[in-house]
């Protein structure tokens, strides 16, 4: 609910807020089965107008696709500017304080090039 209101108070016009492209269960992905989204933030609004203008419009946007099959979701966000650049969020929710070592079942070398 607050993500909304806060998208809502946040869209003034095209170019700002966030655009809801998909958002549909899905059978079999990652996680099993789960609800996917994808969303387009647009973030012009937040950047200084002398720099708005001098930047192409899809630098001025962010992707995301999400998939949730909770326990476990999956975030990509990617920008159309930079088309090889993407940040993926992997999360798995556990019933503990913290006291999983390898939550995803890592193998050592995956291990060794995670950052925690």
């Amino acid at each position: 609910f607050s993500f909304q209101k806060k998208s809502r108070e946040e869209t003034c016009g095209e170019g700002s807020g966030v655009e809801i492209l998909e958002n549909r269960p899905y059978m079999d992905g990652p996680g099993g089965n789960g609800q996917y989204t994808r969303k387009v933030y647009h973030i012009g609004m937040h950047i200084p107008s002398w720099f708005r203008s001098i930047l192409p419009k899809a630098a001025l946007r962010v992707e995301e696709e999400s998939w949730n099959a909770y326990p476990y979701t999956r975030t990509r966000y990617t920008c159309p500017f930079v088309e090889k650049f993407s940040i993926d969020i992997e999360t798995y929710y556990k019933t503990d304080p913290g006291e999983h070592v390898n939550v995803f079942n890592l193998s050592p070398a995956e291990k060794r090039q995670t950052i925690l």
